[in-house]
This record gives structure tokens, C-alpha cells and sequence, in this order.
């Protein structure tokens, strides 16, 4: 006989033994535990060691540079890094320049920023395509901070001062608008980049998958709304003090209608004459993008050509309007935060971290997705907090990665960090040389370039009806993310969005459902009943499932759908018995009270005769806690006094350990630890019992 046949035989007899009543088992392995001090000896042991070994393991995750520039492919990406950075470079000087306008900063400290940020990430960055530099997001929170934290000191709002003066960190600032101004940044940089050290240090790079993309989307739709009004007064050449607090979009929309008689006309038509050129190009350039080797500057020429206009055309001393200044040329030398400020910002700071981080990490991780490698989201920590911490000495403000520079670089032939050392570069030629001759650069064509840079996000809101149609809770999350940051307060529509998210979670937890399930034929299939025609329930046996985790904050909902589903609540059916005892007991004495008592006792059974047992799939179920598993043994309890078995079928191993930690089997109430890994079995376990008042057998 062959020996499949034999094993075939063998098998069918040892089923035939065991008999539908003998559910399978599988063999549990023994965990060995052990002590929590030999593991966190261990551990501390691993990161603590020195040895050669280890401190070259260490610098090499810690400067990633170190890694992968021995392996660079010179011939074969140098001409691609060369273009990418060479084209963000160019890209980065009139973007630089409008984004400290964002950040109330001088030009100057916007192309410090771009600098420092590219050389910095190139060193300790894990990402390859990522441009890391200037957000409009983050510049217009830096720029909140400081106008508020100006108003505090006692600056009037409406001063243009650009003379650096002397700095006390002892005594508090004895220095100009724009001295200050430039202090306040680079502290709130300085702390930022701490938080986001300190977080790398505790390993919690994780919380990145907290911000769904819905949210961080809808939080950057909403700060664009806001950086959009707050350009406007440039595009109009009105001098208007930046609105502080909650509603703070309306009201400076309230303040434009009420000068709108002030405008200036040169720059009013300087702005229009900018728009009608930048957003057709730009359209160009993306609908083009396939074809074109790199995307054409046309930022920069603009910016040329209006920086000209205004330098001949005297746009200044004729019509008044509000030009760039003076931009010194090479750098200054480094200066220390001011500590006072730091009480004042360190909430700031955090929630600056958190959204910079956010940023970099979503857009490392969804390019190095696109390109087939790995990125490290605590490095990724490491390297935006120290992009934000050496260059607060250098009066730089905060950075982080941005969309559409990474776009460029990536579409430009970007192979590694190599090419933000090449756009560093581009910026220190204009540093050290080109700076001044933006001199005459209208404030209003820096606005320009600002707002066209937000198209991305403004053009959201035409996605709405598709987003609706393939997510409503998403979408849902969205609009409050959206409009809590654009109407109430930007930082404020970040926390706002988390908590929705976390409650949206929590509300699906709470949402679901019992669902009575039916078998497909013979197979071991089980599904909804009200969803699919031709499944088959089984006699005296009703299977149901709970697509949730049962625990504290949706165990009375788990209880109350189940019962419903069922049809019968043990705690109603209890108390309806006892009422008609006592109804009966005040008619009735002796031999004809004890028979009543028996009648009222076993109405559920004189009516639901045909359910004998009730088997809950745990499947979806993926933990319990005590409150859980305090509810499944109300519920065995309840309908064990009824008469009806209660079984657990396919429950996963963290259930298992949770149920008989918390006592749920206990043999002197006759609740065995009984184990169903399939509901096949669950069912031809529960037709096997004869008795409608047996033992309460539960299995897993």
C-alpha cells in the first residue's frame, strides 16, 4: 500500500476517535521567560558598549555620509546631481528671499537658512532626493511667534529697521525691530531643533505614522489659506501690523476692505503684471515637466526683471513702494540664543518640531517608497533637529523638507545628497557676491512668488468631492484639520487634527457591530448573514462575530449588540422572571407557588427550545482588557443560567493569555480552557451537546 494512502487511513482513524465532539488542538510552544532585568541588562549592555567595532558602527549611523560616498558612482550620477542641485540652487535664491519676508526676517537670513539646511542634511540626512530648506508652513509659524513675541517687548509694528545693534542675553534685548526679530527666530529654532534631538535620542521617530496624510494635508490646505491672506497686504502696498490670536484670518481680511482707499498702485499693478506672468508659466512647467529636461526658472527672471524695473524706474523715491533694502553680502559671526526667550517659546517650539519632522519624515519616506530603498525615521530626527540647531547660531529660522523643491530635485536627475552640496554652492556665490543687487526688489513680486507657490495646496480644495467618494471619515478629518488652522489658529488646527483622528479611531471601535454569521455549504466559510444570500445557520447553534477589540470603551456597546442580535438579554430575562414570580407569589401559596415558580423559570426555554449554544468568532477581536474580559464573563454567566452555552472560537494568543490571566476559565464554574481554532469545529462541538442546561463549556 503507498504511504499517502496508509497516512490517509491513520488519519481518518484518528479522526473517527476523536469524534465531532473533540475539537483540534495545536501544541502551544513554552515561552521561556525572561527576568526584565537580564533584558534591560542586555540592552543597556548593546548601546553602551565601546569597543572599535561599536564607535565605527556608531559614526556610521550617525553621519550616513560616511556610508554612502564611498560607494558614489561618480561617472554615473555626478551629472545628474550637478543638474538637480545647480537648478534648486537657482530655484532656492528667489524663494529664499520671499519666504524670510514670511518669517519677518531680512532677505539675508532666508539664503543663510537655505544654505546651512542643504549642507547639514547632505551630512547626516538618510534620504537621497529630499530638498531640505524653507516651508511656507513653518515659515509662517516662525513668523507669528516673532511678531507676537515683538509686540510683548514693546516694538511698534509698523518699523522697517534693518541696523543690527548690540544683544544682552543677560539683561533682555537692547537692540533694534529687526535685531529682535532676528533673536526671537533663532532661539524658537534653536529650542525646536532640541525637541526634536531629544525626541530622536528617546527613539519615538514612530509617532510620524500618528499624522495620517489626511490630516497633515488638510493642516497645510488651512496654513495656506492663512499665508495667502497674510500676502495680500504686500500685493496692495499697505502697511498693516500681522493679526495675533484666534479668527486671526478674518480679521486681517477686515482690515484689508478698511484700507483698501491706501492702496499703493505700484505695486498693485507690479503684483498683477507678476501673477499674469508666473501662474501660466508655472502651469507650463508642470503640464511639460515629462518633456523638459529641467523646469525653466521663470521665478528668477521675474525677480530680474523687477528688481531692474525698480532700480531704474525709481519705484521707491517716486511712488513709495516697499522694496527688499539692503542685503549685506558674506556672514556674520555666530551668536548664542537668547535663554530668556525660551520660556516664552518652548510650546511653540514643540509644535514646530513636531510639524517639521512630520513634514521631512512623510516625504522621505514616500520617495524612498517610489525608489526602492530604506530610510531611518530617528535619524531623519537627528539630522532636521540639527538642520535647525547649528544654524540658530548662524540666525537662521527653522527648516524642514518642502514638496516642491524635492519635486524639482528628484525630476532633474537627483541621485544622492551630493546635489544639495551643489545647491549650497549656487548659494554661497550669491551670499558672497550677487546678494546686493536685490536692493530694489519690491516686497510685492516676493509675495507673488509665495502664493504661487501654494497652488499645490489651494488646489485641494477642488479634490474634495473625490476624496468624499473614496473616504468620508478621511475627508471628514480633512475639512476640520482644514478649517480649524485656517479660522481659528494655526497651531491649534494641528492638535485639533489629532484628536479628531484619535477619536475617529476610537469611534470605529465603538461603531461596530454583532453580525450573526451563516456557513457557505460544507466549507469552513462564515460570513455576514444580512450581507450574503445562500449561507446556511445551523440548528440550535447561532454564530456571531464582533469585528472589534474588546475592551473598556466599547464593552457595554459589545454586550448590548450582542444581545440584541440574539434576542435576549440574560439581565432583562432575570428580572422578568423575578417580577413574575412575585406577581404569582402574592396569588399563590404552597404546592401551587413552588409550580408557577417552575413555569416562570423556564419561559426562555418553553420559547427559544432550538438555541442551545452561542459561539462568538474572536477573530476580529485583537485584545482584551480587563474590563473586556469582564464582559465575556458576564455574558457566559448570564446565558449559562438561561441554559445556553457560550463558546470563544478562533481567538488569537494575546486573547488566550489575556483570558486566563484575568480567570475567565475556572473549572469550578465549569468553564473549561477549551481551544477552537476554526468555527467547524466550534460548531460540531456545540451539536454535540445534549442538554440545554449543561455545563457552560467556552473555548478559544
Amino acid at each position: 500500500m503507498p504511504i499517502e494512502e496508509v497516512c490517509d487511513s491513520v488519519s481518518a482513524e484518528d479522526d473517527a476517535k476523536k469524534g465531532p465532539d473533540v475539537p483540534f488542538l495545536l501544541e502551544e510552544r513554552v515561552k521561556e521567560k525572561v527576568p526584565w532585568k537580564e533584558v534591560l541588562k542586555k540592552k543597556v549592555g548593546k548601546k553602551c558598549s565601546c569597543s572599535s567595532a561599536r564607535v565605527k558602527a556608531l559614526v556610521i549611523d550617525s553621519i550616513p555620509i560616511v556610508k554612502w560616498l564611498p560607494r558614489y558612482q561618480f561617472k554615473d550620477w555626478i551629472i545628474g546631481d550637478a543638474m538637480s542641485g545647480l537648478i534648486v540652487g537657482i530655484l532656492l535664491v528667489p524663494q529664499s528671499i520671499a519666504y524670510s519676508l514670511l518669517a519677518e526676517q531680512d532677505p539675508i537670513y532666508g539664503l543663510y537658512t537655505s544654505f546651512f539646511a542643504s549642507i547639514i542634511y547632505t551630512l547626516l540626512g538618510t534620504s537621497r532626493h529630499i530638498s531640505v530648506g524653507m516651508f511656507g508652513v513653518l515659515c509662517l509659524l516662525v513668523g507669528q511667534v516673532v511678531d507676537r513675541e515683538l509686540t510683548l517687548a514693546g516694538y511698534p509694528s509698523d518699523t522697517n529697521q534693518t541696523t543690527l545693534g548690540n544683544v544682552d542675553n543677560s539683561t533682555g534685548p537692547i537692540c533694534d525691530r529687526s535685531c529682535y526679530a532676528v533673536m526671537v527666530a533663532a532661539t524658537l529654532t534653536f529650542t525646536a531643533g532640541v525637541y526634536q534631538v531629544l525626541m530622536g535620542l528617546l527613539q519615538v521617530g514612530f509617532v510620524s505614522v500618528y499624522l495620517s496624510d489626511s490630516l497633515l494635508s488638510g493642516f497645510a490646505t488651512g496654513a495656506s489659506l492663512t499665508i495667502l491672506t497674510s500676502q495680500i497686504k504686500y500685493f496692495l502696498g499697505l502697511h498693516l501690523p500681522r493679526v495675533q490670536g484666534w479668527g486671526s484670518l478674518l480679521k486681517t481680511w477686515i482690515s484689508l476692505f478698511k484700507n483698501l482707499g491706501h492702496t499703493n498702485l505700484c505695486d498693485l499693478v507690479t503684483s498683477v503684471i507678476c501673477l499674469l506672468v508666473l501662474v501660466p508659466t508655472k502651469e507650463l512647467n508642470d503640464r511639460f515637466k515629462a518633456k523638459l529636461k529641467a523646469p525653466i526658472p521663470f521665478e528668477l527672471f521675474v525677480v530680474i526683471a523687477a528688481t531692474l524695473a525698480s532700480h531704474f524706474g525709481q519705484f521707491e523715491e517716486t511712488y513709495g513702494s516697499n522694496v527688499a533694502g539692503n542685503i549685506p553680502t558674506g556672514f556674520m559671526p555666530p551668536q548664542l540664543p537668547n535663554w530668556s526667550l525660551i520660556p516664552n517659546i518652548a510650546v511653540d517650539a514643540f509644535s514646530i518640531a513636531i510639524v517639521g519632522f512630520a513634514i521631512t519624515v512623510s516625504l522621505s519616506e514616500m520617495f524612498a517608497k517610489k525608489h526602492g530603498y530604506m530610510v531611518d525615521p530617528n535619524q531623519e530626527m537627528y539630522a532636521i533637529g540639527f538642520c535647525n540647531i547649528i544654524p540658530s547660531f548662524f540666525r537662521c529660522f527653522t527648516t524642514s523638507a518642502a514638496l516642491t523643491k524635492t519635486l524639482v530635485k528628484e525630476s532633474t536627475g537627483c541621485q544622492t545628497q551630493i546635489s544639495g552640496l551643489v545647491t549650497a554652492l549656487v548659494l554661497l556665490l550669491v551670499l558672497l557676491v550677487i546678494a546686493p543687487a536685490f536692493y530694489s526688489l519690491q516686497k510685492c513680486v516676493l509675495a507673488v512668488i509665495i502664493v504661487v507657490n501654494l497652488r499645490g495646496a489651494l488646489r485641494k480644495f477642488g479634490d474634495i468631492p473625490q476624496m468624499w467618494h473614496v473616504n468620508r471619515l478621511d475627508t471628514i478629518i480633512w475639512l476640520i484639520t482644514m478649517a480649524t488652522s485656517a479660522l481659528v489658529n494655526t497651531e491649534l488646527g494641528l492638535l485639533v487634527g489629532v484628536l479628531v483622528s484619535a477619536f475617529c479611531v476610537l469611534g470605529r471601535t465603538q461603531s461596530a457591530q454583532v453580525r450573526q454569521l451563516g456557513q457557505a455549504g460544507d466549507r469552513e466559510l462564515f460570513e455576514d448573514l444580512a450581507s450574503y444570500r445562500g449561507l446556511q445557520s445551523q440548528a440550535g447553534v447561532a454564530v456571531f462575530r464582533y469585528e472589534a477589540p474588546i475592551y473598556y470603551a466599547n464593552q457595554a456597546l459589545f454586550k448590548k449588540s450582542l444581545y440584541r442580535n440574539v434576542g435576549l438579554d440574560p439581565l432583562k430575562e432575570k428580572a422578568r422572571c423575578r417580577k413574575l414570580e412575585k406577581q404569582r407569589n402574592q396569588k399563590q401559596d404552597g404546592e401551587d407557588q413552588k409550580q408557577e415558580m417552575d413555569v416562570s423559570t423556564n419561559v426562555y426555554l418553553l420559547q427559544h427550545n432550538s438555541l442551545h449554544t452561542l459561539v462568538i468568532d474572536c477573530s476580529p477581536v485583537l485584545f482584551l482588557d480587563t474590563a473586556g474580559v469582564n464582559a465575556l464573563k458576564e455574558v457566559c454567566k448570564g446565558y449559562k443560567e438561561l441554559g445556553v452555552n457560550v463558546l470563544l472560537a478562533r481567538c488569537n494568543t494575546s486573547v488566550i493569555d489575556s483570558l486566563q490571566r484575568g480567570g475567565y476559565y475556572d473549572q469550578k464554574k465549569g468553564i473549561k480552557d477549551i481551544q477552537f481554532h476554526t468555527l467547524s469545529d466550534a460548531v460540531s462541538y456545540a451539536q454535540s451537546l445534549k442538554s440545554q442546561n449543561g455545563d457552560c463549556d467556552t473555548v478559544v
